[in-house]
C-alpha cells in the first residue's frame, strides 16, 4: 500500500514499539506538506512512540520525545516536524493559547492527546487511536478525523 487512502477505515495490531515505530514510519512517507495526524489514546499507550517512528521516517535524528510540558518540539527531516501534546490543555486553553498556529503549512504536524481540543484539528486530518490490548500489543486505528 502506497496512498493514505488505503489505510483509511483499518485497524493494524502491533505487537512491539519497534511494529509501532515501523507503522508510524509507513504512514509518514504517504503525508505531504500541511498533513495534520492527530492522535488519541490513553496516557501509555503508545502515542510518542507511533510519533518517533514518523520522525524516522523524515529521516530526523534528534531524539524525539513528548513536548508534555513545553506543548510543542519542532524537528527538522524531509519536511519539518511539529509535535504538539495537548495534554495539559484543555480546549479553551489551546484556542486561547493560538495552538493551532503550530500546524504546519511547509511540513507535518503530530498533535498527541487530540481529543482534547478537538475544535482545533482540521476535518481532513488522519486519526490514529492507539488502544492497549497488552502488555506490548496495541489496536490501532485509522480514520479520518
Amino acid at each position: 500500500m502506497t496512498n493514505i487512502d488505503d489505510y483509511i477505515g483499518r485497524e493494524i495490531e502491533t505487537g512491539s514499539e519497534n511494529e509501532t515505530k515501523a507503522l508510524g514510519r509507513e504512514i509518514v512517507g504517504m503525508l505531504g506538506e500541511g498533513s495534520v495526524v492527530a492522535l488519541v489514546g490513553e496516557l501509555g499507550a503508545g502515542k510518542t512512540v507511533f510519533i518517533k517512528g514518523m520522525a524516522e521516517g523524515l529521516g530526523i535524528k534528534d531524539l524525539v520525545s513528548s513536548p508534555s510540558f513545553i506543548i510543542v518540539n519542532f524537528y527538522l527531516g524531509r519536511l519539518p516536524l511539529a509535535h504538539l501534546d495537548l495534554y495539559r490543555l484543555s480546549e479553551i486553553d489551546a484556542i486561547s493559547d493560538g495552538i493551532y498556529e503550530y500546524l504546519l503549512e511547509d511540513g507535518i504536524t503530530a498533535v498527541e492527546w487530540a481529543d482534547r481540543a478537538p475544535s482545533i484539528i482540521p476535518d481532513e486530518a488522519i486519526k490514529i487511536e492507539i488502544e492497549v490490548k497488552g502488555v506490548n500489543k496495541r489496536l490501532i486505528r485509522i480514520s479520518i478525523w
